[in-house]
Parts: C-alpha cells; sequence; structure tokens
C-alpha cells in the first residue's frame, strides 16, 4: 500500500542540465531517492533536457512549473551544479523555508557542501536527514526615481551598481543610515553580504567576512576619490547609492549578477538586509578557515598549530601531574 500524499517525503531537484556530467548526476539522484520512497520534484523544463519519464518511477517523478512555487512541500532542494545554479535555485525558493544543498560541478562552488564525488554519501545523508541548515543573510534592493519605485528585488550573494557604457565613468553619492558619506566617480559600488564577499565584493577589493558574523558590506569598484575604502557596517543599517542626475548615459543595477535593472540618471538604489533568508544545507562541521583553504588552494605549508597545541597540552598534563 502506498503512503498517503501527506506523508510522502519530496526533494526539489534543479539542474545545471546544459552539461552532461550534471545530467548523469541528476538522473542518479532521481533513480536512488525514488529507491528510499521519496518523491523527486523536476522543473518542466530541466524534466525535458534529462529526457527522463517520470511514470517509469515509483514514486513518480512530480513536473511542476517554475513559476508554481517549485519547493513548496521540499524539505529540501539538491542543486547540480555550481555557484551560478545555486543562486538560481535561492530566486525560486526565495520566501521558503526550503533549504539548499549544493552538489559543485562547477569550478569553485564556494556555496556548494557536496563535490560531484560525494553523491553516494549525499544521497544517503537526505534519506537519513542527517543534515543541518544554516541561515544566510540576503539583502532586499529598491530602485527609485525620486518618489516612484521602479524596481524591487533581492540578493543572496551582493547588488553592484556598475556603469553601463564602458567610456563612460559613473557619478555617485553613497549614503550610509540616511546621511551621506562620500562621492565617486567609479566603475561602480558593491552592497555585498557575508556570504557573498567572497564573490564579487572579493574581486573588487573587499574584505573576506565570516558566515558567522551579521553585516552589510561595501566596496567601491575603481572608484577615483582620496577617500573609497571598503567598509562594513551594521546588518541593521541602510546603503543608499545615488546616481548623480547630470551623469551621461545610465548604469544599470546587477544583483547576483543574475537580475538586473537600467538605472537612469537620478536613480537611487537603497540596501538593506532581507526580510527573508536563505538556508543553506551543511553536511558537514568544518571550519569557514578550512573551506577558504579548500576552495582558494591556499597554501598552508609550514603551518604547526596543530602540533604546537598537542605540544602544550601534554606539557600542561605534566605539570598538573608535578602538583
Amino acid at each position: 500500500m502506498s503512503a498517503p500524499l501527506s506523508d510522502l517525503r519530496r526533494v526539489l531537484l534543479l539542474t545545471h542540465t546544459g552539461r552532461e556530467d550534471a545530467r548523469e548526476v541528476a538522473r542518479a539522484f532521481c533513480k536512488a531517492l525514488t529507491a528510499h520512497g521519496i518523491v523527486v520534484r523536476l522543473v518542466d523544463s530541466e524534466a525535458a533536457q534529462l529526457a527522463v519519464d517520470a511514470g517509469s518511477y515509483e514514486p513518480a517523478l512530480e513536473i511542476v512549473s517554475a513559476d508554481d512555487r517549485p519547493s513548496r512541500d521540499c524539505e529540501i532542494a539538491v542543486v547540480i551544479g555550481g555557484d551560478g545554479t545555486i543562486l538560481r535555485a535561492a530566486e525560486l525558493t526565495h520566501g521558503t523555508t526550503t533549504p539548499l544543498l549544493g552538489v559543485n560541478l562547477g569550478h569553485v562552488g564556494f556555496l556548494a557542501e557536496a563535490e560531484s564525488d560525494d553523491v553516494e554519501s549525499t544521497i544517503e545523508a537526505i534519506v537519513a536527514r542527517r543534515y543541518t541548515a544554516e541561515e544566510r543573510l540576503t539583502i532586499d534592493v529598491s530602485v527609485y526615481q525620486g518618489k516612484e519605485l521602479l524596481s524591487s528585488t533581492f540578493a543572496l550573494n551582493e547588488a553592484s551598481v556598475e556603469k553601463a557604457a564602458r567610456e563612460r565613468m559613473l557619478e555617485v553619492v553613497v549614503e550610509i543610515d540616511g546621511r551621506p558619506l562620500s562621492r565617486w566617480g567609479c566603475d561602480g559600488v558593491v552592497c555585498a553580504t557575508p556570504t557573498g564577499s567572497t564573490a564579487y565584493n572579493f574581486s573588487a577589493g573587499g574584505p573576506v567576512v565570516w558566515p558567522g558574523v551579521e553585516a552589510l558590506l561595501m566596496v567601491p569598484i575603481s572608484a577615483h576619490a582620496l577617500f573609497a575604502r571598503p567598509m562594513v557596517v551594521a546588518p541593521t543599517s541602510v546603503l543608499a547609492v545615488e546616481v548623480l542626475a547630470r551623469t551621461e548615459g545610465a548604469g544599470v543595477l546587477w544583483c547576483d549578477g543574475r537580475r538586473t535593472v537600467d538605472l537612469p540618471p537620478g536613480a537611487r538604489i537603497e540596501v538593506r538586509r532581507g526580510a527573508s533568508p536563505v538556508r543553506l544545507v551543511r553536511l558537514h562541521e568544518a571550519p569557514f578557515t578550512d573551506r577558504l583553504v579548500a576552495k582558494f588552494g591556499l597554501s598552508v605549508e609550514g603551518w604547526r598549530g596543530a602540533a604546537e597545541r598537542r605540544r602544550r597540552g601534554i606539557e600542561a598534563s605534566d605539570e598538573g601531574g608535578q602538583r
């Protein structure tokens, strides 16, 4: 007898279907999860590219539209690809509590938790619910022209205000907590989260911020100004970038490198802590330092910390015995 629909476990599977290796991994997830009685849900456009027969699985695969809240009733969303695929998944699940588990098939894959050779152990962890989820701060982004709200969106990594034409500089005034801070002629301004500190913010010369730190970051890009340093502010702060009205041409707002808004001269962009965080799945309790070392291939040759701690521990126990 099959389980009642309300009792069925569901997993949303999102895939970078432009890659054959990703498609193979996705089909392996479909086969393994359904074999454990878990319903796998696919977005219709991806299901077509995966060339799967929904009815040939037991339980059958669920095929839904990307516009039809695909993560509803799903305990987890498995994302197969790189950071770009995870950012797309964050769009589809934004405003829900469904956590994202990234399986990295990209290059750095900073947002991913598992690698492609960890597929079997990752499936086992999902089946056994052997994982935790941590909340990551997002930002809500609003674009105004005068009093008119032109656009509103969100970002997990960053919102960047950039010049639209290569030959022209962007003239902006930046503001923090309702007070003007500085005026820059620049290529752009990045407003990032701690999660995004290792993305565009990092490339622009901003600081790496540990995910456990709640903060907002503002980093100018190639600014012609005396005071143009990266800044880290409170998570309760409101950042604003005003494009000066006399700026020639227009600028453009990029959110997570995926969504764009054209910025006319005089536009005002406000960035504040997002109302809905994104939840990322963790399979291991590895320190963020280890993730930095692994993802960036950092050299730690010559480090003696562990040996020194062990040596001091032995010395301390000896001293304790002598007392």
